[in-house]
């Protein structure tokens, strides 16, 4: 091993003191610019690490950290699997690496637990999206692990979760859509598939209430199959009778839909309907324009996520409950101002 290298060793190279060298590398006044930066440099050749860094390092622990998540959420480019690489890449930073193990339908309904969650194969687990009732309640009460939830919260308030502000932000976003002049405004989005949808409505709803609008059941639309999840105009998606001027969609993926069939139907966006969505993601080619959006900031739910899931799983203190990320509102052109 080779020897640890000392300010002194720096300091008798250069030919100045201790004091010198110690000022130099910590940004403190009284050293030259030409002195300062020889010290940084040789201080750089000889391999020098200052006593923070090294404790940092030698408190640096690899963890196994397991990822699941439903089959029905891994779709062409989807949402979720963007979360599970920013997941990765967050475990990875912190010197730790990730695992991803997919549920399927026939696991969930015959209650099987994942094989990332028996036999200590992880010390930790991320699930990304919701999950069953009953198999979710048989992998708290059945597994001893460290868990945490992205993007959903846990009914009885059983485990720690981070979630996007959905509520909020399609409050927001339909503020937004008012103060460009809309007050005849549908949302779409099939409520009670996914607490998030559900909130962006409520969000949506309470956005119309202060507005002194009353909201329209035909303006309610549902977008997915409620079994299967899958969104598409052929599930779901019937435009009403009466048009709206703007639509307000749960997610990017449905307001694509959303603006296909609006055109199929010779309908211009924004010039004759506007639409709006949720998330900032939508894969390549879906659709050719682009969406106002409000951006669910993944990044720095994912970075949440790792952070307090080693802190559970080394024992350190921690915010216990439910961490809201909040995003923000990106102006793209599927809007438009109107009288």
């Amino acid at each position: 091993m080779s020897k640890k290298v000392k300010l002194s060793d720096i300091a008798e190279k250069v030919g100045v003191s201790v004091v010198t060298v110690s000022k130099a590398l910590s940004g403190q006044k009284g050293v030259s610019d030409k002195v300062r930066d020889e010290i940084i440099r040789l201080a750089d050749e000889m391999g020098y690490v200052q006593p923070s860094v090294a404790r940092a390092r030698e408190k640096t622990v690899s963890y196994s950290i397991g990822v699941v998540i439903q089959e029905g959420y891994l779709g062409e480019a989807s949402f979720y699997w963007q979360m599970y690489q920013q997941i990765s890449q967050r475990a990875l930073e912190r010197g730790s690496f990730s695992m991803l193990e997919v549920i399927d339908d026939a696991m969930e309904e015959r209650l099987i637990l994942p094989k990332l969650a028996t036999g200590k194969k992880t010390d930790g687990i991320v699930v990304i999206g919701p999950l069953g009732d009953k198999y979710l309640g048989k992998l708290i009460n059945e597994t001893d692990i460290p868990m945490i939830f992205m993007d959903f919260a846990d009914k009885k308030q059983r485990e720690d979760c981070v979630i996007s502000d959905s509520f909020y932000g399609a409050y927001y976003m339909t503020n937004y859509l008012m103060d460009m002049g809309h007050s005849r405004i549908a949302y779409v989005g099939t409520v009670g598939t996914t607490g998030s949808i559900t909130d962006r409505y409520l969000g949506y709803m309470r956005s119309l209430i202060e507005h002194g609008i009353t909201p329209r059941k035909e303006w309610l639309i549902d977008d997915r199959d409620t079994a299967s999840g899958e969104i598409g105009e052929n599930n779901k998606l019937k435009l009403p009778r009466e048009m709206p001027t703007a639509f307000f969609c749960n997610c990017d993926l449905t307001a694509g839909i959303l603006i296909n069939k609006l055109k199929k139907e010779g309908y211009r966006v924004p010039e004759d309907i506007s639409v709006a969505g949720f998330d900032d993601f939508i894969y390549s080619g879906l659709c050719d324009t682009e969406i106002t959006t409000y951006a669910v900031d993944i990044h720095e739910m994912a970075a949440r996520t790792i952070n307090t899931l080693i802190k559970k799983i080394s024992g350190e203190h921690y915010d216990k409950g439910t961490q809201v990320v909040t995003g923000r509102i990106v102006v793209k052109d599927s809007v438009r101002r109107i009288r």
